[in-house]
């Protein structure tokens, strides 16, 4: 078991952030999803098959972050699939955040069509522009937080750049790019809180997760671990990160978990609120395929390489105009290492 929760501690990576004009429209639609159900699928509980793959999974992985392919600029039959679309439709389809403030977010100030922004949309646009020679030939989709799989797997996107942590159980569902950011779960809370950070003074507070997170899983294990105090209620889950900072808001819970690097930013908008303590955990952000989109998969860990390296257009340009002033300087704890690939051939 310790063993398995050290791997556990190793993972996460949710989605946040926001900005003040869309929270009071999105918490007419905020839905409460339950945790539990009745439902069964041949004498089992959908909830302990769930728990049941999770533990497997992560008896079988180690360094999901490097479970990935080696770079290529060759391509192959989905990178072909993609140039063949016909006129208006040759473009990548990419599932992305809409309202995570710095990172996919419109824009109301940038005119009549509020454009996506953001370090994520960067990114797209120089996949964009490597596979179809075009930055802008891009079909954007928003994609909530606990439809990013099921989007990737049923055709609907290409790929999803949307803050997604490799995790051990996701790439059995979908294959994964070398990690392209680092971050680390984090208590949100407002300023008046008597939180104090991921420990003892979470007992009997109400802490709202996305559905489908890494920051749930990890709640979920550490309660079960005695890490998290038992009256801890993490069973406030809702479809889209941004609406637990709604629900915060409004005051239906009193603290929110997820991606520091998220969190940052939803606190810069939000000034009652703020960051409780450190990051608990150490996380990386991939761009999810398809899996056996080898040659997608391949493509894109080679534009990684190349962003990477392009000081003036590339990552770090990125990173300065949008996470700088949230993060501060470029470091340890928001680059990504240098990758590691599961096979060179």
């Amino acid at each position: 078991m310790r063993a398995r929760r050290l791997r556990a501690s190793l993972k996460g990576w949710g989605g946040v952030a926001a900005m003040a004009v869309v929270c009071a429209l999105v918490a007419v639609f905020a839905l409460y999803v339950p945790l539990s159900g009745t439902r069964t699928v041949d004498g089992q509980s959908v909830a302990q098959s769930a728990r049941v793959k999770a533990e497997k999974a992560e008896e079988d992985c180690e360094a999901p972050e490097k479970q990935t392919l080696s770079p290529s600029s060759a391509d192959g039959d989905t990178i072909q699939k993609i140039k063949n679309r016909q006129g208006d439709k040759r473009k990548l389809i990419v599932g992305v955040d809409q309202n995570s403030y710095r990172w996919g977010y419109r824009n109301p100030n940038s005119g009549k069509t509020a454009e996506l922004e953001g370090f994520d949309i960067d990114l797209v646009h120089r996949i964009a522009e490597d596979i179809l020679g075009d930055p802008r030939a891009v079909q954007f989709k928003a994609i909530p937080t606990d439809q990013r799989i099921p989007a990737i797997q049923d055709g609907r996107v290409d790929m999803i750049v949307r803050t997604m942590t490799i995790n051990c159980e996701r790439i059995d569902d979908v294959a994964f790019s070398a990690p392209y950011f680092k971050t680390g779960q984090q208590v949100l809370a407002p300023k008046s809180s008597p939180i104090k950070g991921y420990d003892d003074t979470l007992a009997g507070k109400r802490i709202c997760t996305a559905t489908g997170s890494t920051a749930y899983s990890t709640l979920k294990a550490d309660k079960e671990d005695g890490k998290l105090p038992a009256t801890a209620d993490i069973s406030k889950t809702v479809p889209n990160q941004l609406d637990c900072l709604v629900r915060l808001q409004l005051g239906e819970v009193d603290a929110v978990v997820t991606d520091g690097a998220l969190a940052a930013s939803q606190a810069a908008q939000d000034p009652t609120v703020e960051l409780k303590g450190d990051a608990f955990t150490a996380e990386y952000y991939g761009v999810a395929m398809k899996k056996g989109a080898n040659d997608l998969v391949r493509r894109v860990n080679q534009i990684l390489v190349d962003y990477r390296k392009d000081t003036a257009k590339g990552w770090q340009a990125s990173y300065g105009k949008w996470l700088s002033a949230t993060l501060g300087k470029i470091s340890e704890k928001s680059e990504p290492p240098a990758p590691q690939y599961l096979r060179t051939t």
